[in-house]
């Protein structure tokens, strides 16, 4: 089903019994590994996958037109990884202890800040307590008073609800974002196994969040999240909602990156993460 290196595939939905499990496995809590996330994302970045081994994964790709590579299980002996840099040149999402071992070896290793998770106690975006969540709390308070609201599982049968919403949001917008992605995550959610919540004015949706787990069921990421920006505190109220009805297993969230955008960065530090899932860019360079 997935060739060896140096032969190549794209990434199929039948490749998800053998990967989702794996996947599940990792322990960083790396949003982009999960398979729904590259399986979502594959047409953006030209995804393609191979193996180096029975046990270690290729992925490999393309970002504004130049190529990198992920390794998701674990690094090869060096003369593969040499081959790999020679041929893609960087080496993207390298986890803590990739970038140790990687430095060790005599690769340059660089912070890609713009792609850090942010994590939350699930626990804090559920309860919202002190002074730091003041403001939250009021706008929360402001969309509860003014508009008769209802949440309900995002399930098969509220799909075209959501792809309203998801429309909506697209329309508010002059460039497309991660609206195919979105769309199709939406039209595969029961495929890929992606949770989620949708959220209703006066029987109108207008919002929804969809994720899974990762972190060995430790964490939850959002993967998405849309809503209309016609009512005053909806935002605020659908991320402490579906914080609130998260199972207990889940110790964080993660919400993903901010992508170098600095609306989003102060939007989602607003949120006082407890951390981050730092990630790294490794090129092939000598000490």
């Amino acid at each position: 089903m997935i060739p060896f290196y140096p032969k190549v595939s794209e990434l199929t939905l039948a490749m998800r019994p053998k990967l989702h499990p794996l996947f599940q496995q990792l322990a960083e809590g790396i949003s982009e590994f999960t398979f729904a996330n590259l399986y979502l994302f594959r047409t953006t970045h030209n995804y393609s996958i191979s193996l180096l081994s029975d046990n270690l994964l290729l992925i490999s790709g393309e970002n504004t037109g130049s190529l990198f590579f992920m390794l998701p299980f674990g690094l090869p002996e060096q003369p593969i990884l040499e081959k790999l840099f020679q041929q893609f040149g960087v080496m993207k999402c390298v986890s803590q202890s990739q970038a140790e071992n990687l430095r060790t070896m005599g690769y340059a290793i660089v912070e890609d800040r713009k792609n850090f998770d942010y994590l939350y106690q699930r626990r804090d975006l559920a309860e919202l307590t002190g002074r730091k969540f003041h403001k939250k709390r009021n706008l929360i308070k402001a969309f509860l008073n003014n508009y008769p609201y209802e949440g309900r599982p995002l399930l098969e049968i509220h799909k075209q609800d959501a792809l309203q919403v998801l429309d909506s949001w697209r329309s508010m917008r002059d460039e497309p974002g991660d609206y195919v992605a979105a769309r199709e995550a939406l039209e595969k959610a029961e495929e890929l196994q992606l949770c989620g919540g949708i959220y209703y004015v006066e029987e109108k949706p207008v919002a929804y969040s969809l994720g899974e787990e990762l972190s060995r069921g430790k964490s939850f990421v959002i993967h998405f999240e849309k809503a209309s920006n016609e009512y005053k505190g909806l935002w605020q109220f659908v991320n402490q909602a579906f914080a609130s009805i998260l199972p207990d297993q889940y110790e964080t969230i993660n919400r993903e990156q901010d992508l170098g955008s600095e609306g989003l960065r102060k939007a989602k530090l607003s949120y006082n993460p407890v951390g981050f899932v730092k990630k790294y860019n490794a090129v092939s360079e000598p000490l």
